[in-house]
């Protein structure tokens, strides 16, 4: 379960309200989980807690429909794809990595690419363009934005200053929202934590020999 309250239809603002009829027709989305896509929907009812804050991240999905005008963007919408891609997968986000399968696909990115993105260093399934800037997500993901020189230049020689900027903002964005669904356990990142202790098996002189094969003496 989210580790946050949940919005009933009932309490939800009125710029919520219309999410809900779309992705949840006649149902209320606490007592009633579940979206089209398959997902439980918890995104948007945790969300919908600050509804200012719920306007402004679905305000940033609304501009793939507007950078889908080639008049305002000219950045490939595959490209954006990749690099959200690869920010869901350098987070440890399996709910914005799994999303993004889907807008891939539905952008033209050919299966070999999406499931070569864990690997992408040693694959050569990649253009230049597209190794530069799975390069330049790692350094914005991974690095926290320090981007050496040479990442850089090799980008810029490739892409044009505007939609550099755009691929900026959408991989920090996915950052902020794959690293807000781990935190709040949200969607598919409801997993327990993996790292803890395993403990060591019973048995006769098994702690012995632990202590023994550590002992400096």
């Amino acid at each position: 379960m989210p580790r946050l309250r949940q919005v009933p239809r009932a309490e939800a603002a009125p710029e919520v309200l219309k999410y809900y009829d779309s992705l949840f027709p006649g149902r209320d989305p606490v007592a009633e989980p579940g979206t089209a896509t398959g997902t439980p929907g918890n995104w948007w009812t945790v969300f919908a807690l600050r509804p200012a804050i719920f306007n402004h991240a679905t305000s940033h999905f609304g501009m793939f429909g507007m950078f889908a005008d080639r008049s305002v963007s000219t950045l490939d919408p595959a490209i954006r794809e990749i690099g959200i891609l690869r920010a869901g997968f350098a987070t440890g986000s399996r709910f914005v990595f799994s999303q993004h399968c889907k807008a891939a696909r539905r952008n033209g990115v050919p299966e070999e690419k999406i499931v070569a993105i864990p690997h992408w260093a040693v694959s050569d399934a990649w253009t230049p363009l597209e190794r530069a800037a799975l390069a330049y997500t790692d350094c914005l993901i991974y690095d926290r934005g320090r981007v050496p020189d040479g990442v850089f230049d090799a980008l810029h020689a490739l892409m044009e200053d505007g939609d550099i900027l755009e691929f900026s903002y959408h991989v920090c964005a996915y950052n902020l929202h794959a690293t807000m669904c781990r935190a709040l356990r949200l969607e598919y990142d409801d997993v327990p934590e993996r790292i803890e202790e395993v403990p060591m098996p019973d048995g006769p002189g098994v702690q012995d020999w632990a202590g023994r094969a550590w002992s400096r003496d």
